[in-house]
């Protein structure tokens, strides 16, 4: 049974955005005042740990039966603000797109068939009385998806390399307005040099997303389990956002072999990563 959790949350990394409790509505705002006080809060690990709990059963079970109440909490500038998990909701979003990451007999494997119609089934219900609902958690396996990098600075870069049983930890923070503002100078170099493609797609969705929380956010960019399976030196050495940054400036000057140079540095980086996920 590990090798099929393995299988499916292999190494998630994620982009997060954490909320000032002005942003909430009554009584939910009331829940996460009280819920950020409490000093049993679960980890990141812990989220972790819970989904992939659920797979052990027999039926697993692909969906959460109860929306979490969990969060994850920062004090930023002395403003508590929350990540709230909606792991039921991301459930059904990830579940929509595994027929994308795995082929069908090992997906059938890992969830059978009429888990997943009743899950999707359940998804199309909710969705109807939570037309507007959206998650404050992205994730990705395997990679951190280039668009992400854009959001960032390499100044907010914060590295640890762990020690003993502490893993090494790689993240990016920024405050809302700074990230939105990346999104949008990054869209108008791009389109006004390069065709349309999955970096400019990735940009424009990532952007609309940004556009429904509130502007006192901040977003998060965390390689999460990643850091389990690249040595230390790789993450010390890790700066694709000063890559993506340099790219894109390159770009905008006009200075294509800059850009490629840097563009050529994340694809060397990136490809170990899809060496060992191919070795896996």
């Amino acid at each position: 049974m590990p090798k099929v959790s393995s299988v499916v949350v292999p190494y998630p990394t994620y982009l997060r955005v954490y909320e000032p409790l002005a942003a909430f509505p009554e009584p939910e705002r009331g829940h996460w005042a009280r819920y950020a006080r409490r000093p049993d809060r679960p980890s990141y690990q812990d989220e972790l740990r819970r989904s992939l709990a659920d797979l052990l059963p027999t039926p697993p079970v692909a969906v959460p039966v109860h929306e979490s109440s969990d969060a994850f909490v920062l004090d930023v500038d002395g403003v508590v603000c929350v990540c709230p998990w909606r792991t039921r909701l991301r459930g059904w979003q990830a579940l929509g797109e595994l027929g994308e990451e795995l082929p069908k007999p090992v997906l059938d494997a890992v969830l059978p068939e009429v888990v997943r119609r009743q899950a999707a089934q359940d998804y199309e219900r909710w969705l109807i009385r939570n037309p507007d609902a959206r998650p404050w958690i992205r994730s990705s396996t395997w990679q951190v998806p280039l668009h992400w990098f854009v959001l960032v600075g390499d100044e907010e870069r914060s590295f640890d390399k762990g020690s003993g049983e502490i893993p090494a930890m790689l993240r990016y923070r920024t405050p809302m307005v700074q990230a939105r503002r990346r999104v949008a100078r990054a869209l108008r170099t791009l389109k006004d040099t390069l065709d349309e493609g999955p970096l400019i797609d990735g940009l424009v969705d990532v952007g609309r997303w940004l556009e429904e929380f509130h502007p006192r956010s901040l977003v998060e960019l965390d390689y999460g389990g990643l850091v389990h399976t690249l040595p230390a030196g790789e993450l010390e050495d890790d700066h694709s956002a000063a890559d993506v940054a340099e790219g894109i400036e390159a770009l905008r000057r006009g200075d294509g072999a800059a850009a490629g140079e840097a563009y050529g540095r994340l694809v060397e980086r990136w490809r170990s990563v899809r060496d060992r996920r191919s070795a896996n």
